[in-house]
């Protein structure tokens, strides 16, 4: 459980700073996840964390809102997961998903750590900020993604695959996979 506390705490350590980078004027730029901008970024984010938590009987409590301080609210909802993912008794916690009965601490690292990562790039994108992401987390999207179900590729979750130009990295081949333009 180690290594997903950590591969997630890496991840919303980036995530974290992304949100903190975001200017002010740029929070109601639009974000390349059709009809969002990059505070719906951050909101989407902090709502899959509850979702998440809610499967297993737990709720992420009151935590500040993402339209009044997106950086306050991601802060409080990371907490919470990583606490949970620290601690193997919360991180054992199971449910019945689509996948069979999984843990918490398995769906935060395979949805969770894919979402910050994704995300991240959504939401720097929105931003005008760096957006490449580690060449490591990029791979590991990749595989993870080819395993998904069919039902991911629709239009709240994947958009249509979006054709790269040949010779595109990995990053940019995984961006046109879930459906965005890198």
């Amino acid at each position: 459980m180690t290594d997903v506390a950590d591969r997630y705490a890496r991840l919303a350590d980036a995530f974290a700073a992304t949100v903190a980078a975001v200017p002010g004027e740029r929070w109601s730029s639009p974000a390349p996840c059709e009809g969002w901008d990059a505070r719906a970024v951050v909101a989407h984010v902090v709502e899959t964390h509850e979702m998440f938590e809610g499967l297993v009987g737990r709720s992420l409590g009151d935590l500040p809102s993402v339209g009044d301080d997106p950086t306050a609210a991601f802060a409080a909802a990371r907490t919470a997961v990583e606490a949970h993912l620290r601690d193997p008794q919360a991180a054992g916690a199971s449910f019945e998903g689509s996948l069979g009965q999984v843990t918490f601490a398995e769906v935060v690292d395979r949805f969770i750590s894919f979402d910050l990562l994704i995300h991240r790039w959504d939401l720097a994108t929105a931003a005008g900020l760096d957006a490449r992401l580690p060449a490591d987390e990029v791979q590991r999207a990749w595989e993870d993604a080819h395993e998904f179900p069919d039902g991911m590729r629709s239009p709240a979750v994947f958009g249509p695959e979006v054709p790269v130009p040949g010779g595109a990295d990995l990053q940019t081949r995984l961006l046109g996979f879930l459906g965005r333009r890198g």
